[in-house]
């Protein structure tokens, strides 16, 4: 059976090297090869010579260091698991959509929440957010202070029943990949229709609370049999999601979000989570709506 390949985008920083040991270890849990890939997205009118002969350009001494940052990735992966499948390649055109589009067919593309060199400061906000919302496979920003381990449990964000089939899956599947424990958390503000549960009492009140729990216990149900080996807990909390979320990061090994596909909106709580929490943050794709 192919397996889709775990792709990690790179610009020879400390954070990109990170994401591409956290990409090996996923690699190797689901025997799936890794590709290592850069972007180079050069000024109007800069671009390699065809003349070799010559002093070197600004854009040959680019294109060298990405060339450079590449091997590095794959020695590094390949030293932490010599029996993975490594391949590398280089991106051109708009770096953040050339990195976004690089995730095409491949089970996840992993970055680092930012970096330097050929992806122009990847900060939140830049690269990295542009990817994490944009990209049509799941995304996995790693973090500078990630736990490197990956102990502690999946916390998985849940909007609805109809909203989060896709990052349900993703999320359980990590669980029990990583033999972690699984926490579902939804939350709601009073203030903000967008985020109240689909129906039942207001929320704010013991009620409201009261009805979102059964409302997610029930979803819940069916994962449990499909992965019974897979401890799962709940909380609804009653705030802004992002803040409940980024809090919980604190002793979770992976938070696993929901996104629309393609990309509709700003995303208040990807990026409130992408832009505080402790752990890897995975974005899942809801599928394309025909």
């Amino acid at each position: 059976m192919t397996v889709n390949p775990i792709v990690a985008a790179i610009d020879g920083s400390p954070e990109a090297l990170r994401a591409v040991g956290w990409a090996v270890g996923e690699a190797v849990l689901r025997d799936a090869p890794l590709r290592i890939v850069s972007a180079v997205e050069l000024p109007p009118r800069m671009s390699p010579r065809k003349d070799a002969h010559g002093p070197s350009t600004v854009a040959e001494i680019v294109t060298a260091e990405r060339d450079h940052d590449l091997t590095a990735a794959a020695e590094r992966a390949t030293a932490i698991s010599p029996d993975l499948r490594v391949s590398t390649g280089t991106l051109s055109g708009p770096v953040a959509q050339a990195v976004a589009d690089s995730g095409a067919g491949a089970s996840m593309l992993v970055v680092g929440s930012r970096g330097a060199g050929a992806f122009a400061a990847m900060i939140l906000g830049s690269v990295s957010r542009y990817v994490a919302t944009h990209a049509a496979c799941p995304v996995v920003v790693v973090r500078d202070d990630s736990n490197a381990s990956r102990q502690g449990q999946v916390v998985v964000g849940v909007r609805d029943a109809e909203d989060g089939d896709a990052t349900l899956t993703f999320a359980f599947e990590e669980a029990a990949l990583h033999s972690a424990s699984l926490l579902a958390v939804h939350a709601w503000q009073a203030d903000d229709p967008d985020l109240l549960p689909n129906e039942g009492p207001v929320p704010g009140s013991h009620a409201g609370q009261a009805g979102a729990a059964r409302q997610l216990e029930s979803l819940l149900d069916g994962w449990r049999q499909k992965y019974p080996g897979v401890a799962v807990s709940q909380e609804v909390v009653h705030g802004h999601p992002g803040r409940a979320l980024a809090g919980l990061s604190a002793r979770a090994g992976l938070i696993v979000l929901g996104r629309h596909y393609p990309h509709r909106g700003p995303g208040r709580v990807i990026h409130a989570v992408l832009n505080h929490a402790h752990c890897p943050v995975a974005t899942v794709p809801a599928p394309r709506q025909e």
